[in-house]
């Protein structure tokens, strides 16, 4: 009996050798990309993959074939992309890893099909993005997991903030919200590294760039046009998820193991508004069905100026739980393909967020 037990924790130690072995790994080639190219880790600095031509060949392919002969095409294309772009292959491999999406001892070969498939759910969520622009997607037989609090503000005229992430596909959310309830929503965005794509969407259906707000700075103007839309019962869109692209405030968060850079630009935003802030996803689940989730994350946040870190970081903790939840329940539709736990340049893990005013607090939407 003792033999056995003996045997089971020189296993157990064995095990855990083996995932700390990997977490080094890990953290090594995340230092590694950070060098190699330095500001070009930071998501809006990422080249757009792919030519117009390209993009417009894929949609009326698809138009044509079908989704299945389709995905049958994307196969080798997003092999290749997982062999051409080392820092999104290495940051898929990592987030799959740490959701539990992969186990800590697979095999390389299923790590790399496990990104393969990774990059062929965000090609599948492009299609979707101008299949729902065009009558293309079916979006009744979505399930609606909505807060009865967020239904009730609604039906009483008050507006506020719902925050996303980069998981799933905000496309068909805004369809979704914009088709069942008639929300008027005001997107705050930054588009310019996707600008191809988002031209393609423009030239499916001009509509695709209405109640988008393109900034990368959120000035007093901006801030009053948009307390004065939440006050007429409007709804301000803004992912929670990404470094902002002018701005370095952010907060480290723990999520799905290991703290996080989140930014804190959102929170102050709600904060300003005097509003409700919601969590909001729409992410497509294994069985092909989308999933639209509106949970209200805080009635209104509040930030004493002499807690304010603290209340800062409660809330986005409410709002990293939220994600990670969605994270497990759909791997696949997480679309952060860079080094998304890695210290910023500059910038040591832990540091605390600077002091800054509400108007300087920075969007971080991508679109």
């Amino acid at each position: 009996m003792s033999e056995r037990r003996a045997d089971a924790r020189t296993q157990e130690d064995a095990q855990r050798q083996d995932a700390q072995r990997e977490d080094t790994q890990r953290q090594d080639a995340q230092r590694d990309d950070l060098r190699r190219f330095g500001s070009q880790s930071h998501w809006a600095t990422l080249q757009e993959a792919g030519m117009s031509t390209g993009l417009w060949f894929l949609y009326f392919f698809h138009k044509l074939a079908g989704r299945r002969l389709y995905r049958a095409l994307m196969v080798p294309v997003c092999w290749y992309f997982a062999l051409t772009r080392p820092v999104a292959r290495r940051a898929s491999m990592e987030f799959l890893a740490r959701v539990g999406a992969v186990p800590a001892d697979a095999s390389r070969w299923r790590r790399w099909s496990a990104t393969a498939r990774h990059i062929r759910s965000f090609a599948d969520a492009l299609m979707d993005k101008a299949l729902v622009w065009t009558g293309g997607l079916d979006i009744r037989q979505a399930r609606i997991e909505v807060d009865p609090r967020f239904d009730a503000a609604v039906d009483r005229g008050e507006g506020g903030v719902l925050v996303v992430a980069h998981l799933g596909n905000l496309e068909v959310l805004r369809a979704i919200g914009e088709r069942l309830r008639r929300l008027q929503l005001h997107i705050l965005v930054h588009t310019r590294h996707a600008q191809k794509f988002n031209n393609v969407l423009k030239r499916l259906n001009p509509e695709s760039g209405e109640h988008l707000l393109q900034v990368t700075e959120l000035d007093a103007a901006t801030a009053t046009r948009l307390a004065d839309a939440v006050s007429r019962g409007h709804f301000v869109v803004i992912a929670a998820d990404r470094v902002p692209v002018a701005s370095g405030h952010v907060l480290d968060v723990p999520f799905l193991g290991q703290p996080a850079p989140l930014p804190i630009g959102p929170w102050v935003l709600a904060g300003v508004l005097k509003c409700p802030a919601y969590w909001l996803a729409c992410f497509k689940e294994p069985d092909d069905r989308y999933t639209l989730v509106c949970e209200r994350i805080v009635e209104r946040v509040e930030l004493p100026r002499a807690r304010r870190t603290e209340a800062l970081r409660t809330v986005m903790r409410q709002y990293a739980i939220q994600l990670e939840q969605a994270c497990r329940r759909a791997p696949l539709a997480w679309f952060n393909f860079y080094p998304f736990w890695a210290p910023l340049p500059g910038r040591a893990p832990g540091t605390r967020a600077r002091p800054h005013t509400a108007e300087s607090a920075p969007p971080s939407t991508e679109h």
